[in-house]
């Protein structure tokens, strides 16, 4: 269904969604999911770092989410939804390889995928409200960013 770096955004997503209902430890849930949905190296290091970097900032990124939707407190958010916006917002402020408007409808096509009827929506609404602040999120987060990209 998904090739390349969609199929490694999925994975990761899937690898979230289980970690965050179940407390399972992520490097156990990630090789069981490559080994399900085998993936070309360069793609497995890519989800393998969503997955960590993801986990590693998730306060932050909760942080942000909750400022972008106010209305729904992050712990109140369907799991999917809150994995995926913490993935997109990890993806533009962090990684920002990506660009902006892939990350957004990548994000968007998960949650068609994924989520609920109106999660494409909410991703998008969210996601749309950061965008047009994404410097001072990024500048937000410098001082936190330790995260160096391992092979």
């Amino acid at each position: 269904m998904w090739e390349g770096p969609t199929k490694a955004r999925a994975i990761a997503l899937k690898a979230l969604y289980e970690i965050d209902l179940t407390g399972h430890p992520p490097e156990t849930v990630l090789q069981e999911r490559l080994a399900e949905e085998p993936l070309p190296s360069r793609l497995a290091r890519f989800a393998r770092r969503i997955v960590r970097e993801v986990l590693l900032l998730r306060p932050l990124l909760d942080r942000y989410i909750a400022r972008y939707a106010p209305e729904w407190p992050v712990e109140n958010l369907s799991p999917i939804d809150r994995n995926l916006l913490r993935m997109a917002l990890w993806e533009m402020a962090v990684y920002g390889k990506t660009p902006l408007k892939v990350v957004i409808n990548e994000a968007v096509e998960l949650a068609k995928a994924f989520g609920s009827e109106s999660s494409p929506r909410f991703v998008n609404g969210v996601l749309g409200s950061m965008v047009r602040d994404i410097e001072a999120i990024r500048e937000g987060l410098a001082p936190f960013l330790q995260i160096q990209e391992q092979p």
